[in-house]
């Protein structure tokens, strides 16, 4: 089980990492850069020396998978041309500083057309990824692109928009990062084991479950089809503990499943409204699945795998595809009864 939070790189990015295990993580998500913020001139880059103590310290930790999140003003579904240029430049060095960090995922907000038709806005998206990714070598990273809200005219509220971005860049290393709270707002119930099980057989019918690699786990402040981005702390929001409870136990979520690995990472970004909040979200993740912070298992060489890996960007037929034949198995039991035991994105 991999859990992690979105931790600050002020001061020291090193302190990031020694920050997640404080909080008893195992996993990790950072901003590279000021999240709300162009350069001002040229591309920003990390330090080698700086990327080299980072990349150590993260091994000694035994903190993984490392998640980067890019800037909130980029927009790579802009048909702006000047938007579109400083989009695109962003991302790459994004990119180029997510490698330089040894990162394993970088996650990406597929953007705003702002104009003209969704299929338009997926293929600027498409576009502005491939000329971001030309000619580096991205050593592993996989580029995760973040299910919304729906707020405004923003792409990837519906799954199959996620898909659609997915599929029409076979030849890059891509996937899919799914936020539980955006789920709820675009109108996905999560909150009963019932409406668990649809999404699920959604995601595999679009997505594919085998190419989600991250859940951004975040209870909402507002209502289920709200169409509003607001974060808050598990079992504090309008989705529930017990809906948590059932997500973060699901053997199709929890489990490594035909990977490999060790499952995929779940990534608090909740908000912090008062000292400790950080901490008290974390335990309550170990807690829904029966441990501790202090029983949080290393990465040690798991995420390495995972970057030396060759997951195929296409799903596998429905009768071939070992996930759809467990989601049938899974509908088939019947359930046991359990005993119950604003960061909106927060600028770090």
């Amino acid at each position: 089980m991999r859990i992690g939070i979105h931790t600050s790189i002020a001061g020291d990015i090193v302190e990031s990492l020694e920050i997640a295990r404080k909080l008893g993580c195992n996993a990790l998500q950072i901003f590279s850069w000021s999240p709300r913020m162009w350069p001002r001139a040229g591309s920003i880059r990390i330090p080698e020396a700086d990327a080299a103590r980072f990349r150590e310290r993260r091994g000694q930790l035994g903190l993984g998978p490392l998640v980067i999140h890019d800037n909130y003003l980029i927009n790579l579904a802009s048909p702006e041309p000047v938007l579109r240029v400083r989009s695109i430049q962003a991302f790459r060095d994004e990119l180029v500083r997510a490698v330089a960090l040894g990162a394993d995922f970088l996650v990406a907000h597929p953007g705003a057309g702002r104009g003209g038709t969704i299929e338009q806005a997926i293929q600027e998206t498409v576009r502005g990824l491939r000329q971001a990714a030309r000619g580096i070598k991205l050593d592993g990273l996989r580029i995760l692109i973040e299910n919304t809200s729906g707020m405004g005219t923003s792409l990837g509220s519906r799954l199959e928009e996620i898909a659609a971005i997915l599929e029409a860049a076979p030849e890059l290393p891509l996937g899919a990062c799914l936020d539980t709270a955006h789920m709820f707002e675009a109108g996905y119930d999560i909150r009963s084991e019932a409406g668990l099980e649809r999404t699920l057989e959604i995601i595999e019918r679009t997505v594919g479950l085998r190419r989600v690699f991250v859940l951004h786990v975040n209870d909402s402040k507002t209502p289920l089809g709200s169409r509003v981005d607001r974060h808050a702390h598990i079992g504090k929001g309008k989705i529930g503990l017990e809906a948590f409870r059932r997500i973060l136990n699901h053997p199709l979520l929890a489990s490594s499943g035909s990977y490999g690995l060790h499952g995929r990472a779940f990534i608090l970004e909740t908000p912090i409204d008062a000292p400790g909040d950080d901490r008290r979200n974390v335990r309550t993740l170990w807690k829904l699945v029966g441990r501790s912070a202090q029983q949080a298992p290393r990465a040690e060489d798991g995420f390495s795998m995972l970057r030396a890996g060759k997951t195929g960007s296409r799903r596998r037929p429905a009768s071939r595809n070992p996930t759809a034949k467990r989601l049938r198995s899974s509908r088939a039991k019947k359930s046991k009864p359990k005993r119950r035991g604003p960061r909106e994105h927060r600028e770090r």
